[in-house]
């Protein structure tokens, strides 16, 4: 007889689970404390939702799922945040938690009971709504084969999170010798293999951008999730394509590179937004083009009966989700797009022209501005770091500031969560980049969303990483706020300026006040090359409105009556 969790424990370390991050509570305290004794390191963060952040950003920068644990009506709470984002923004991620359903005190609606019976709340209901799949293990055996189920899922096709809803009986279950069904060894029974497109879609495709005169690439975070950066590139050179992003697609390609050409959608850059409305040829790789994405619809965008669109995506379902497209390469985008490459080319170079011209949108007009607004902390992030620091963004105006402004250096540096669009994500998130790799790591927020997981700091400081946290302090909550272009005044979106540097000092951090312009270049050298977590209180002068005439609104999404801003 094998200890079920000793047993689940040791099928994770062989899955390669390098990473848990979670909150003590429950029956998965059993959990964690065979964590403890193996090699994978267990993270305990300040509550569940920042475990989720955590978990999620481990998933989308190394490509492979960490754990998310904790007792089941936090993870499905509190904790349901991060696998949200991980949903919408295909991250893997392998969630392992109770049903604190206390035995056969279950259908009696007990403490916290959330196996789903009369009286209780229901795990599998809830994470029905934002999971790829979820098991509910009743016994031992289920407990290994529904993990070995759930590692395979969330790593296969677009990756995502699942979930396994350990019942108490199947905690503290004893796993015999012999099982019927058998137990596979984990490793060979949670392997994926990657999809490619069929021939005759890559011919069709080879032929309309060899014969295109202005082929863009629209890149999504399907780039991203398949690892396809340098695929991207190649293409992008073999056929002389402008290559644009989508806001989850920020950094599939440095915005340094010749055709590199900026952000898309309806608080993208003008620029970007312009070459996907010239082009004759749009090649969209891993975008499913939601609403922001194409501007809200705007007829003058995007054109299928003008324009031959190819749509690259791993799923069938999004290839012409949006738009009619021409044609559908079905497969992973690194094996799509290295078919590309090897089956053709385009000899016109006037690509990387049509991109400098649109990239003129990163460059604001901040000659002569003598105080702290956001363009120039932008341009003061930039400017300090380096072709290995990763930059997080969080929810809000913070990001449309960055992606319009900022220029990532080299592929896969910029992250933010678009899935979903979750405040407080950036804080959390930082701490497990920082935590798993040795780059350098940026979080950027407004002072809402960092006042919602502000806790992270302190966990850094605990775990001995060093991040650095730039807080855009505007007192205000500024992407509500700035509804009040079409809205008038919105109650509850302003509130007392917090004093975050001194606060973060509790934590054991640094924390720096900045009021002056020139005081941030000085002031994120320093926190960049301290070892100790530091956070920037960045104190911005006046409001800044997205929505004005001076704001980042697209000229298409301006010319929209409608979508979400209105």
């Amino acid at each position: 007889m094998t200890d079920v969790i000793e047993r689940l424990v040791s099928d994770l370390e062989k899955m390669g689970i390098e990473y848990a991050f979670g909150f003590p509570g429950g029956r998965v305290i059993e959990f964690i404390e065979e964590l403890s004794s193996s090699e994978i390191t267990f993270v305990r963060a300040r509550d569940e939702r920042e475990a989720s952040f955590m978990a999620e950003a481990y998933g989308r920068i190394h490509g492979k799922p960490a754990v998310l644990t904790g007792q089941g009506p936090w993870i499905g709470s509190t904790g349901a945040q991060g696998a949200m984002e991980a949903h919408f923004g295909s991250s893997p991620l392998l969630i392992i938690t109770d049903a604190s359903e206390r035995g056969d005190y279950a259908p009696l609606s007990p403490y916290q009971q959330s196996r789903g019976d009369y009286g209780g709340m229901s795990l599998p209901k809830i994470f029905d709504s934002f999971t790829k799949e979820w098991w509910y293990a009743n016994s031992g055996a289920d407990a290994i084969r529904c993990t070995q189920l759930a590692y395979k899922h969330a790593t296969a096709g677009r990756p995502g999170p699942t979930a396994v809803i350990l019942d108490g009986s199947a905690v503290g279950a004893d796993l015999p010798e012999d099982s019927i069904p058998q137990l596979w060894d984990p490793a060979s029974q949670t392997r994926n293999w990657r999809s490619r497109p069929l021939k005759s879609d890559l011919d069709a495709a080879v032929s309309a951008l060899e014969t295109a005169d202005r082929p863009v690439i629209i890149a999504g975070n399907g780039v991203h999730a398949s690892g396809a950066h340098e695929e991207l590139a190649a293409v992008a050179e073999a056929y002389d394509c402008a290559v644009t992003t989508s806001f989850l697609g920020k950094s599939t390609i440095a915005e340094t590179h010749d055709l590199a050409g900026g952000v898309i959608g309806a608080f993208g850059q003008e620029g970007a937004n312009q070459l996907v409305s010239d082009a004759d040829v749009l090649l969209v790789v891993g975008c499913r083009l939601n609403p922001n994405d194409v501007n809200w619809g705007a007829p003058s965008f995007i054109r299928p009966e003008e324009q031959t669109i190819i749509h690259a995506d791993i799923d069938s379902r999004n290839a012409g989700w949006v738009y009619p497209a021409d044609v559908g390469l079905i497969g992973d985008a690194a094996e799509s797009l290295r078919e590309l490459v090897a089956l053709g080319e385009r000899t016109d170079d006037d690509a990387s022209e049509r991109a400098t011209e649109a990239k003129a949108s990163f460059e604001p007009n901040i000659d002569n501005v003598d105080e702290l607004v956001p363009t120039t902390a932008v341009k003061a992030i930039e400017s300090v770091v380096d072709e290995d620091t990763y930059v997080c963004s969080d929810a809000g105006n913070n990001r449309m500031w960055l992606f319009n402004y900022f220029k990532s250096k080299s592929p896969r540096t910029f992250f933010g969560p678009g899935g979903l669009g979750v405040m407080g994500w950036s804080a959390p998130a930082a701490v497990a980049l920082a935590l798993t790799t040795e780059n350098d790591v940026v979080s950027v927020s407004g002072d809402g969303g960092f006042a919602m997981t502000m806790t992270a700091v302190e966990t850094a400081v605990e775990l001995d990483v060093a991040p650095t946290f730039l807080v855009l302090n505007d007192a205000a909550l500024g992407s509500v706020r700035d509804f009040e272009t079409q809205r008038g005044s919105i109650h509850g979106v302003r509130f007392n300026r917090i004093e975050y540097a001194e606060t973060v000092k509790s934590f054991g951090a640094n924390g720096v006040s900045i009021t002056e312009p020139s005081e941030l270049e000085p002031a994120l050298e320093d926190a960049m090359a301290s070892d100790v977590a530091t956070v920037l209180d960045v104190r911005i002068e006046g409001e800044h409105d997205v929505f004005g005439d001076d704001g980042l609104q697209s000229s298409f999404y301006r010319s929209m009556s409608g979508g979400l801003h209105e």
